[in-house]
């Protein structure tokens, strides 16, 4: 009977533990399934980034930006911040491209040059011709954006480089793209490759013509080659004078007025002959803390809003001074470390109070930070019961000149100096490019290069 006792008392235990067990693992069911589900309440997957991609775009042989989110383009001689983007062959010399990708995700840019000749448009030689190596190459200079209200990509290029050396001088084409596909355009920029061969003349005159002499100004220049023999100098040499570096502002000349024993000189009363128009607006972003020049208003939102105090319409009978950097600009960044990765961008709030010139046409905002183009981006809204125009725009933080101009609603300019006038004392810069193609040669070398500035190189001014 003990033993029978005993067997029951072991089975009882064992029922019991069993039973204990079974809850237990229940126990510890419910309890995974309860913290798994307030887990994904309080940790909700997030959403998929969307990438957006860059759409096929016709090239076209100018400064360009084709998509909206590319912004801040700076290409300029590395010797000089802003300067005229050309470079000296066999230097060491080198050009610098700045930009930033507004865009969410990452992406893989890829760049490329052109050789163009003297009418900026695909020359007859090959890339093995014009390039001593690779004719593609990918941009791995990058960085995000840190601390700032506006994420974005800063990206930065330098040529020439290892995988890119231009081997010949004249006009080129620089192609930054997406994915390796050359249609997938981001922007492009012109610069130039000189080959000094000759030497120039130039000098700043007011124009000579009497009906013209308060509003234009005149380049005149020789072309001095003792060391070059120009045989036929109406087919071999071409001159291009531009008015702060502007492509819209460039004048082609094909024919000298005189030649003479080793010299053309080129001062004919109708060519090069420019509306001096006026100096260029600006305003100082370079901090976001306070105000500076020309800025009325900053307030903080989920960006910086900018207020510019209204600009009026300035084309009247008298010139007044004001400093600009014929429509140039900088990055500048007093708020952080670096200018490149760390500026933030602000929304900038433009107004100018004038009555519409006429009504077919739209006022813009324009200027080197972008390139001068006329699209939906920089076209201002015109309130006709205040007579005023306003655009929001967002820009990094810097110094910039800009300029209003009236144009179609195809982008193209109507009247530049409606609202700023032209003024023979304006300060301008003139670039002067010389073209030579010699007898069977397939392209137009640069020979010759100067900038002038009508504050230093003046005559009977």
């Amino acid at each position: 009977m003990k033993r029978k006792s005993n067997f029951l008392g072991i089975r009882l235990m064992l029922s019991t533990s069993v039973s204990g067990l079974r809850a237990f693992l229940l126990l510890l069911t419910f309890n995974f399934i309860f913290s798994t589900s307030c887990s994904a309440q309080k940790n909700p997957k997030k959403p998929k980034v969307k990438v957006i991609t860059a759409p096929s775009a016709t090239l076209i042989y100018d400064d360009i930006n084709y998509i909206s989110a590319i912004k801040s383009v700076e290409f300029y001689n590395d010797n000089k911040k802003g300067s005229f983007p050309l470079i000296t062959l066999g230097t060491q010399e080198k050009l610098r491209l700045d930009f930033d990708d507004l865009r969410n995700g990452s992406h893989s840019l890829y760049y490329s040059v052109v050789h163009c000749d003297a009418n900026w448009q695909p020359s007859l030689l090959s890339p093995i011709e014009y390039l001593e190596s690779f004719g593609e190459d990918r941009i791995n200079d990058y960085r995000l954006s840190f601390n700032t209200f506006q994420t974005y990509t800063h990206y930065r290029l330098e040529l020439p480089n290892f995988s890119v050396i231009p081997k010949v001088s004249g006009n080129y084409l620089l192609k930054v793209y997406e994915d390796g596909d050359a249609t997938k355009l981001l922007l492009t920029r012109r610069f130039y490759i000189l080959n000094q061969k000759v030497s120039l003349q130039a000098e700043i005159t007011r124009s000579n013509l009497v009906q013209e002499r308060e509003e234009y100004q005149k380049i005149n220049f020789s072309i001095l080659h003792p060391g070059l023999n120009i045989q036929n100098p109406y087919f071999e040499v071409k001159a291009v004078v531009m008015q702060n570096g502007r492509s819209d502002k460039a004048q082609l000349t094909e024919k000298p007025l005189f030649i003479r024993n080793n010299q053309l000189i080129y001062s004919d009363d109708r060519t090069n002959d420019f509306k001096a128009g006026n100096e260029f607006r600006r305003f100082d972003t370079r901090s976001f803390r306070y105000k500076s020049e020309g800025v009325a208003q900053i307030t903080k939102d989920s960006l910086y809003e900018i207020f510019l105090f209204p600009n009026g319409s300035v084309n009247s009978k008298s010139y007044s001074y004001q400093f600009d950097e014929d429509g140039n600009f900088f990055i500048i960044n007093q708020d952080g470390t670096t200018n490149d990765y760390d500026a933030d961008y602000g929304n900038i709030h433009f107004a100018l109070k004038a009555p519409a010139p006429d009504a077919n046409g739209f006022a813009y905002v324009v200027g080197k930070f972008n390139a001068y183009q006329l699209n939906s981006q920089n076209r201002m809204t015109y309130d006709v019961q205040n007579k005023q125009f306003t655009l929001d725009m967002p820009l990094k933080q810097g110094v910039y000149d800009y300029h209003y101009v009236w144009g179609t609603d195809e982008g193209k300019i109507l009247d530049d100096l409606v609202f700023d006038g032209s003024f023979y004392q304006t300060e301008n810069n003139y670039q002067i490019l010389i073209y030579y193609r010699a007898p069977g040669s397939r392209y137009d070398e640069i020979i010759a290069f100067a900038q002038l500035n009508t504050a230093t190189n003046p005559r009977n001014y």
